[in-house]
């Protein structure tokens, strides 16, 4: 048994999980994996997969998929933490994606040439291994390169290992020049195993707890709540409040974000501000990275008249979870009740289950910073 296998039967003997046929299945194809990165590493070295050599094969990869909860990205994590490879790298897949785009923009404007090989060179250098979390493909910038991207990290050795809430089939499903995407899917279905993973158990539901952190609804008694949190948090002399200072961070691109409220690592933001306003997740990632608390007022019930500011919600609440950020806020409804029906209240049940487990003592405890 190895290092993956022998610790998923520790959490299984200790209670952490619950038997399940699709974990126990993907347990033993991750086991597989890491046995065989860890005897097949390249003996032409770094320097010749960089500047010649034959690049070694890379063995086959691994595309989860499956609903909430289902223990997904906690068995990437356990296989990443216990395969002995290097260089290997963990990452959310729209970080990723920016870090690619900011790549090709340094060179396009060197005009060399075509810019994905060097951008596929400097990604072979960093990792022999690539995993990421929540695959998901919702812009044309990002379907347009995919393909050529991927196959040629793939060709040169490097192992890919995602999840995601989908088969691949419905990745960037109804998406503009959705044809331009399909080579992408194809060639997840012939070098990756595609393994579903659809238990009964969902986990994050089952390990909310914790003192409160959502507050509905919005109104005068929730800002009070969230008010006190925030002095208590911070320590600032609550009789000094109107002197709160404000910040501005830096994000990608030339730009900065005004934070209203920021003061030890704890910032306070509105909604209107954060996801009525046109952001995308550079924003969201500048957040996450610069504070361990984010505090939200002003939550609306969200749906397809407001679809718009559900997806920025969404992109925030993912760049928050990664870098497991502690949430509090006050809304016009429980999580479950954010977005209740409509055009778009699929694609918003992860949100849901994460919203619902940043409110556990589990995820609470957890220290700041991306999981990788």
């Amino acid at each position: 048994m190895s290092r993956v296998a022998a610790r998923y039967a520790e959490l299984l003997a200790g209670g952490e999980l619950k038997p399940d046929p699709d974990q126990a299945g993907t347990v033993r194809r991750l086991d597989a994996l890491a046995d065989t990165l860890e005897a097949a590493a390249p003996k032409t070295g770094l320097f010749g997969r960089l500047f010649g050599g034959k690049p070694p094969v890379a063995p086959r990869g691994l595309y989860m998929w499956g609903g909430v909860g289902r223990g997904k990205s906690m068995l990437m994590d356990l296989f990443f933490d216990c395969v002995d490879v290097t260089p290997k790298r963990r990452v959310h897949f729209h970080e990723f994606m920016l870090d690619v785009h900011d790549r090709l923009r340094i060179e396009r404007a060197e005009e060399k040439g075509d810019p994905i090989a060097p951008v596929v060179d400097d990604l072979v250098a960093q990792a022999r291994l690539l995993c990421f979390d929540e695959m998901v493909v919702n812009n044309m910038a990002d379907a347009a390169i995919l393909s050529r991207l991927f196959t040629g990290l793939i060709e040169r050795g490097v192992t890919v290992v995602t999840t995601s809430n989908r088969p691949p089939s419905d990745l960037y499903k109804d998406g503009l020049n959705r044809q331009l995407f399909l080579p992408f899917i194809a060639l997840i279905e012939a070098r990756l195993d595609v393994l579903p993973l659809n238990g009964a158990t969902d986990y994050r539901l089952e390990r909310l707890g914790g003192f409160p952190t959502w507050y509905v609804p919005n109104g005068p008694a929730a800002t009070e709540a969230l008010s006190r949190a925030f002095f208590r948090l911070t320590d600032f002399p609550v009789e000094d409040r109107a002197n709160v200072p404000s910040e501005q961070i830096a994000v990608p691109g030339g730009r900065t974000l005004r934070v209203p409220k920021s003061i030890k690592g704890v910032g306070v933001f509105s909604f209107s501000k954060l996801c009525g306003d046109a952001r995308g997740v550079a924003d969201y990632l500048a957040i996450a990275r610069r504070y361990h608390t984010v505090i939200i007022v002003g939550i609306p019930v969200l749906g397809p008249d407001k679809r718009n500011e559900a997806a920025r919600f969404k992109l925030l609440i993912d760049a928050l979870y990664e870098f497991r950020v502690k949430l509090l806020a006050a809304a016009d409804a429980a999580p479950v009740e954010l977005y209740p029906a409509g055009d778009g209240a699929f694609e918003f049940e992860r949100t849901v289950s994460r919203l619902m487990e940043m409110q556990s003592a589990e995820y609470l405890a957890a220290g700041h910073g991306a999981t990788e």
